[in-house]
């Protein structure tokens, strides 16, 4: 499509409405209209201009305001959504999902996890609704910041009758065109802090430009926290995951790919004492009961050694002692480890006696392992046991068959096999606590609970954030183009030589009533006369207020 040269000689690009030189209308809607709609200056933008390719019209959909507003809606519903049950990350490792959402919620929870809100932040269509809203940033910010700078910077001191006339302040004094007048005019709207172009003693006083580009810093601020939160799915960019690791137990630290291990020496749990700490919480601690005053875990942090070859129990080199409190974390290599939950006297070992029923004699003892439990136990001169089966947090299923919870041992039951010298076919036999079944029959032999141990968990949370800087960095720009379209505005004011008479007109984006008032200042001991607000004077009296802020 060919440039419009408008008669002033300027080229303007197609689709322009109003001459970026000198103001001219360029079309017949700009020529029909009372006043001149100064939002982008007239300039062309893209998205009004072409619709032929593919590309003109994935660029019109994105530039539409409606849309991106309606991306933002539809991700803050989806977000909401995603906080209606917790997502996976922070569900506790006992069950499978699947069966934890189905188990803890019901139909609401089979439906939550089917849909994907289980996993929702980070799933591909939550990333793509972020991704779009970006691009839809990216498109209306260009769509028009280009074109608004091309017009600002295009403008001349001149222009034309018809655009100084459509301007929403406007009026005309007769026979007041000298050049002691325009001289004095000049210096008061220098005072006034204006920059003041002139041109054959015409003026175009201007300031506050800088506060047009406000929503597009705001825009850049916007896109800058974005990135940084779409970089949290990256791997190794953000991590924000939860260790439970019991008393005595090594583990590796989730996020460091198997470099750093943790070990939980001793979890140590202070409660408030109502006979001896402050008085006046009495009251609510024994409305309460226990309350924990602090809890810590003494742990060491190691790291593996490089000597450590694939396949082989890791080596593992000793890098420091700490002791994790409530706000207080470990923190190496970028990552920290926070103190948040704990669990007491969780059964760690249970101990059984193989014993003859009748007269109570015991034929050796074995120690289970709740959590690595093995199968065969040799108690000698014959006497052995297997275990057949192992359910952690026992409970008899749909079908009527023994089945777990979870993988914690909260409630564990186990099926043994007895091997002795005179039953060496064995015995089968279902032992839970308080519950002993036989389901082959009358048993001679069965296993006696003997003792339990337990161990105290602590639960810390492993977060590594690479991504905060961009972000922070996004929020701050965006709170400087808020301030900056805030508290400032552009204002331009013509004062303009016709036939001895003097043509004054101006325009703000914002705040009418400053720029009117800031003109009366700057007129005041002049003989040129204040101009007109013709959008109030086209509205009936009553309406007159609404009309003169409305922009």
């Amino acid at each position: 499509m060919m440039d419009v040269k408008c008669e002033c000689g300027h080229v303007n690009p197609h689709g322009t409405v109003l001459c970026e030189a000198c103001g001219k209308g360029l079309d017949e809607t700009a020529a029909a209209e009372k006043l001149h709609d100064m939002r982008y200056e007239g300039s062309s933008r893209r998205s009004q201009t072409y619709n032929k390719t593919i590309i003109d019209k994935i660029w019109n959909f994105f530039s539409s305001v409606k849309v991106g507003v309606w991306l933002i809606v539809i991700t803050l519903v989806a977000s909401a959504i995603g906080t209606i049950l917790p997502q996976e990350m922070y569900i506790p490792p006992i069950m499978p999902p699947d069966e934890y959402y189905a188990d803890q919620y019901g139909w609401l929870g089979k439906v939550y996890y089917a849909l994907g809100f289980h996993n929702m932040y980070s799933s591909w269509w939550y990333l793509i609704l972020i991704a779009m809203i970006g691009i839809s940033l990216v498109i209306c910010s260009l769509d028009r910041v280009i074109p608004l700078y091309r017009a600002l910077k295009a403008q001349r001191v001149i222009r034309n009758d018809g655009f100084l006339k459509k301007q929403r302040v406007f009026g005309i004094t007769e026979n007041a065109a000298s050049d002691s007048t325009v001289g004095k005019v000049k210096k008061n709207l220098e005072s006034k802090n204006y920059k003041v172009r002139e041109e054959d003693g015409n003026l175009l006083a201007e300031k506050g430009r800088f506060s047009r580009w406000g929503p597009y810093v705001n825009h850049v601020g916007l896109i800058i926290f974005l990135i940084g939160g779409m970089l949290r799915f990256v791997p190794g960019m953000y991590i924000d995951k939860v260790l439970w690791i019991r008393e005595g137990e090594t583990k590796a630290i989730p996020g460091t790919e198997n470099e750093y291990y943790l070990k939980n020496n001793k979890f140590i749990l202070e409660v408030y004492d109502k006979d001896k700490d402050d008085q006046v919480f009495r009251e609510a601690l024994e409305r309460a009961g226990t309350v924990a005053k602090t809890y810590q875990s003494d742990v060491v942090l190691y790291k593996k050694s490089s000597e450590s070859l694939p396949g082989e129990k890791p080596k593992l080199v000793k890098l420091k002692d700490y002791e994790i409190k409530v706000n207080e974390p470990l923190k190496f290599e970028g990552f920290a480890l926070y103190q948040v939950d704990y669990k007491l006297d969780e059964l760690n070992t249970m101990s059984f006696s193989l014993a003859e029923k009748d007269t109570g004699k015991t034929f050796g003892d074995i120690k289970i392992d709740l959590y690595e439990p093995k199968k065969n136990y040799d108690l000698g001169n014959g006497y052995k046991v297997r275990l057949l089966g192992y359910y952690p947090d026992f409970e008899f299923g749909e079908d009527g068959e023994p089945d777990t919870k979870s993988r914690i041992p909260n409630n564990p039951a186990f099926v043994f096999k007895m091997t002795t010298p005179d039953k060496p076919e064995g015995e089968v036999s279902f032992a839970a606590i308080r519950q002993t079944i036989e389901p082959e029959g009358n048993n001679k032999y069965k296993m006696e609970f003997r003792a339990v141990e337990t161990k105290n968990v602590t639960a810390l949370t492993v977060r590594k954030d690479r991504t905060l800087w961009l972000i922070a960095l996004g929020g701050i720009i965006f709170m400087i183009g808020v301030i900056q379209g805030a508290y400032w505005n552009h204002r331009r004011i013509w004062i303009q030589k016709r036939n001895g008479d003097i043509w004054v007109a101006a325009h703000t984006n914002k705040n009418w009533h400053g720029l009117k008032r800031e003109i009366e200042m700057v007129l005041a001991d002049t003989t040129i006369k204040v101009p007109e607000d013709q959008l109030q004077e086209s509205k009936p009296e009553g309406e007159a207020e609404l009309g003169g802020t409305k922009q």
